[in-house]
């Protein structure tokens, strides 16, 4: 449960996937690759989603990109996947999807920046968009964001304030600019004729306190669902203990109803790494379960051999391996708990504490290894075995403790979401860069 009541919104839905207070919290991610480039961001698509994205961003930026927008959808499809795509729109959204219909009825939502539809003519070109979404009966994210704000309306704030009796500061003023905006578009797609349920709106900032000062006031103002993210959060642990910071502290005051973590990755890096950050975020709070967790020691003198290293890190690897078929045939495996320490200190009562959990012989203690399973000791390994023995007791289990779930022919070939887990996906096809 959150540690604050889950603010109340509306329900909308993306494609497939439920987003808003009554449902668990969505993870979303968005792709690098060069949309026009179907076959190369199709292989993306894929990889987040089965990283666990329940919802993948692509960038429409011009006409190429939007083109290609259906051929993606379908390639995604081949391989066995389904996942909304959402497509962003800066600057020429209205003039894209008027002119690609098949686009505009392909994506599951539209994002539409409000700083930056069209200068003069801004609120003509989001009506455009708008229209275009209530035609398909696609919702909208109306996503404000602190490095392309409505320069218009900022100014027009900041000279207000300059003459009232008591003026604002700065960065007040500017974050409540943030909001004015959001609102007044959300306000503006509703006349427009978009659904009250077919909004989801977004404030990003790149500072931790200003994201949880714009959003504590954003969710005080409506009940639209909340996409929360920390724009431009950076580069490795900078990019992930920033957004962290910042998406725990609102999560736990319930507020948020989709999340993303935007780390950018080093050359050539892993895309799914922000996946797999976002999840950890919302499974430490105990908010979803996407797969078992690991708890191993960090370890210090008395652990001076590397090998309880080795094990916590093959038997993560062996978890990460197994979730995919674990997730499709045995449901509540996601929650399951694994211990693996390093001594004697902590390991009997932290493996007591987890469903299964090992204890491995410290520098100079007893070369045995005690096996608790759900919190009683069951065995005692020794020898050169430790690690294979331990992943089959590891494998019995979940086949012992998690009901296996018959698959249908249904199940077999595409992909859901639970409340408790993340997308499951079917086996692996690969994609190919010809057509038939």
């Amino acid at each position: 449960m959150p540690f604050t009541a889950r603010r109340s919104t509306v329900t909308t839905w993306v494609g497939g996937v439920p987003v808003g207070s009554s449902m668990p919290v969505v993870v979303q991610s968005m792709t690098n690759t060069d949309t026009a480039d179907a076959v190369a961001t199709a292989i993306q698509v894929v990889a987040l989603a089965r990283a666990g994205s329940q919802l993948v961003r692509v960038t429409v930026n011009n006409e190429g990109a939007a083109a290609a927008v259906p051929e993606i959808a379908e390639r995604v499809r081949d391989a066995g996947v389904i996942v909304p795509i959402v497509g962003d729109f800066h600057y020429n959204g209205h003039l894209l999807l008027a002119r690609y219909p098949d686009c505009a009825a392909t994506l599951a939502k539209y994002r539409i920046n409000p700083g930056n539809v069209g200068g003069k003519r801004r609120d003509e070109n989001f009506r455009t968009i708008v229209s275009i979404a209530a035609d398909h009966d696609k919702p909208v994210r109306i996503g404000v964001n602190w490095g392309s704000l409505d320069q218009d309306l900022l100014t027009t704030m900041m000279d207000e304030n300059a003459h009232a009796a008591n003026p604002l500061g700065a960065k007040e003023v500017y974050i409540e600019a943030m909001l004015a905006s959001a609102l007044r578009s959300a306000e503006l797609a509703e006349e427009v004729g978009l659904g009250h349920d077919h909004i989801i709106i977004s404030a990003k900032v790149s500072g931790v306190q200003d994201l949880v000062e714009v959003y504590r006031r954003l969710a005080a103002r409506c009940d639209y669902p909340l996409h929360l993210g920390l724009t431009e959060a950076g580069m490795g642990t900078k990019g992930i203990v920033a957004s962290t910071a910042g998406l725990s502290i609102l999560l736990a005051e319930g507020i948020g109803d989709t999340i993303r973590v935007s780390l950018t990755p080093k050359p050539n890096g892993d895309r799914t790494e922000e996946v797999l950050v976002a999840q950890q975020i919302l499974q430490s709070l105990e908010l979803r379960s996407f797969a078992p967790q690991v708890t191993a020691c960090p370890g210090c003198g008395r652990t001076t051999s590397t090998f309880f290293q080795h094990m916590a890190e093959d038997i993560q690897g062996y978890i990460r391996e197994r979730m995919p078929s674990w997730r499709d045939e045995r449901p509540g495996v996601e929650e399951m708990k694994v211990a693996v320490m390093g001594c004697v200190v902590n390991g009997p009562g932290e493996s007591k504490h987890a469903n299964i959990g090992i204890s491995l012989p410290g520098t100079f203690e007893e070369p045995k290894a005690p096996v608790y399973i759900d919190g009683r000791l069951a065995t005692t390994l020794r020898g050169d075995t430790i690690v294979s023995e331990f992943l089959g007791i590891l494998e019995d289990y979940v086949s012992t403790h998690y009901t296996a779930r018959a698959l249908s022919s249904a199940d077999a070939s595409s992909a859901t979401t639970t409340g408790s887990s993340s997308r499951m996906i079917s086996p692996v096809k690969p994609i190919s860069a010809s057509r038939s």
